[in-house]
């Protein structure tokens, strides 16, 4: 179906250029060069665009309330979403989230973590362009106190002493915090009392008492359509006028030259207006169709990736070990963006998904699943894994347990083999299954398993040598 509107797509562009070629006697390569020119640009420039209007949204009030904070500001999310959350598709029971947004161009932040005591947790960077530049944490940097100031791509100065500098790629820089935490009242709190000591200051206020200012409300911002709605409803002229704008202050990586080069030929430059007009007539209005088109040619990439390698299906699960840093895959930088904004590395995590056991069925409720791990063979992680219930729409299932996952932490219970079974079921499986049972809905129900730091060898699912077991449907 997502090939025949594509072809469509690309064909209704052909058969307007043409007729537009015919009529008004330009020259043919500048309609069907700057075409998929605009193609190839719009998907290119679309994690930034993203990113940047995800930040508006996000920042867009005047002091921290709910999943939003002005700019240099955190997040500071004190609980799981209920099964009556509906503000983000996908929502973790895992790991509680202390985020930000910086704007590095002015001067440089200092983030200051505190001693997390062995608990696990991660906090990548990511740039303007999606790619996670630094990852402090239990992985990386361990757990102990750590000082760092998160400086732009153009600044020059002196630094304090005990502070280690990451220098961002781009003035736009997302903190995405994540600790893991139980979901216990008392591990709530000890959680909270560590996100409290998270702080972030500008570098001119670094050991100083400091106050933010309250945010700036911009009345013009929509705050209610989904961030990717509004990405995906640019015209040509707004999106590109934006991303050559953004361009400006986040530079695009040396290894972009190529596209770079090419993307000027239809006069997309950082920094320098768009203006449809100077293209031949003939590309002038074949142009107007470009953003709906790369928009299903990135969607596509979800099942064309698989053939590449990007994507991969295994038993049923669907995931990829290519995000966080891209190099010039910027299809599937786009991807990742339109499905999974804020992806961490591979390294860091890795989100396999199923909709159902085969490519050609669902998971419903009206059937009971189990998924079988054989004895020694549970997800190999050094952080730690779960398996989450979603129904059809990516929200959490109201259940008589206020189970949203499950994973190791329900004391699951081994069969007589050592082997453990996980079960999938709308209705209790029975008092003695209780602590391995995930509930489900009636009706269509989507699983997606969380693996926090998988090991990288022996086995892995990074290397292909752990395979994720198939969810099977029982009598």
């Amino acid at each position: 179906m997502m090939k025949r509107i594509l072809f469509n797509s690309v064909l209704a562009v052909g058969l307007t250029t043409a007729a537009l070629f015919v009529s008004s006697g330009q020259a043919k390569e500048n309609a069907f060069e700057a075409v998929p020119l605009g193609i190839e640009a719009y998907i290119y420039g679309y994690p930034l665009v993203t990113m940047e209007m995800t930040r508006r949204v996000m920042t867009n009030v005047e002091k921290p309330e709910g999943t939003r904070a002005p700019m240099g500001q955190f997040v500071r999310m004190r609980e799981y979403p209920s099964a009556t959350f509906r503000d983000v598709t996908a929502p973790n029971a895992d790991t509680l989230y202390t985020t930000a947004w910086i704007d590095v161009g002015q001067e440089p932040w200092v983030l200051s973590l505190p001693d997390a005591q062995d608990r696990y947790y991660l906090f990548p960077m990511l740039d303007g362009w999606t790619e996670v530049f630094q990852v402090p944490g239990k992985r990386t940097t361990g757990t102990g106190p750590q000082t760092y100031v998160i400086t732009g791509p153009g600044w020059k100065g002196t630094l304090p002493e005990g502070v280690k500098e990451y220098k961002s790629p781009t003035n736009m820089v997302w903190l995405l915090g994540r600790i893991y935490c139980t979901g216990t009242p008392e591990d709530y709190a000890a959680v909270h009392k560590l996100q409290d000591q998270i702080a972030l200051v500008p570098l001119s206020a670094y050991g100083k008492p400091y106050t933010p200012p309250p945010g700036k409300v911009d009345p013009s911002i929509d705050m209610k359509t989904a961030v990717r709605d509004q990405v995906n409803a640019l015209s040509a002229d707004e999106y590109f006028n934006l991303l050559t704008k953004l361009m400006k202050d986040n530079p695009p990586a040396a290894a972009d030259k190529h596209i770079l080069e090419k993307m000027a030929k239809i006069g997309i430059v950082p920094g320098q207006p768009f203006d449809r007009s100077k293209l031949a007539p003939v590309a002038h209005e074949a142009f107007s169709l470009v953003p709906k088109v790369a928009n299903e040619k990135i969607m596509l990439w979800l099942k064309e990736g698989i053939v590449e390698g990007d994507m991969k299906l295994e038993n049923g699960w669907l995931f990829t070990t290519k995000t966080g840093n891209y190099g010039a895959n910027y299809l599937q930088r786009a991807l990742i963006t339109a499905i999974g904004l804020g992806a961490n590395r591979p390294q860091d995590a890795v989100y396999p998904t199923s909709e159902g056991p085969s490519a050609i069925s669902s998971y419903t409720g009206e059937k009971k699943y189990v998924m079988h791990f054989n004895k020694g063979e549970l997800p190999p992680v050094n952080g730690f894994w779960s398996l989450t219930m979603y129904d059809k729409d990516y929200f959490f299932v109201p259940n008589p347990l206020n189970r949203y996952s499950i994973s190791p932490r329900q004391n699951l219970k081994a069969n007589a083999d050592g082997s453990v079974d996980l079960h999938i079921q709308n209705e209790s499986p029975g008092a003695d299954k209780e602590s391995n049972w995930l509930p489900a809905p009636k009706d269509k129900f989507i699983l997606m398993m969380r693996l926090y730091w998988p090991k990288e060898k022996d086995p892995s699912i990074l290397d292909g040598s752990w395979k994720i077991p198939q969810v099977r449907a029982v009598e």
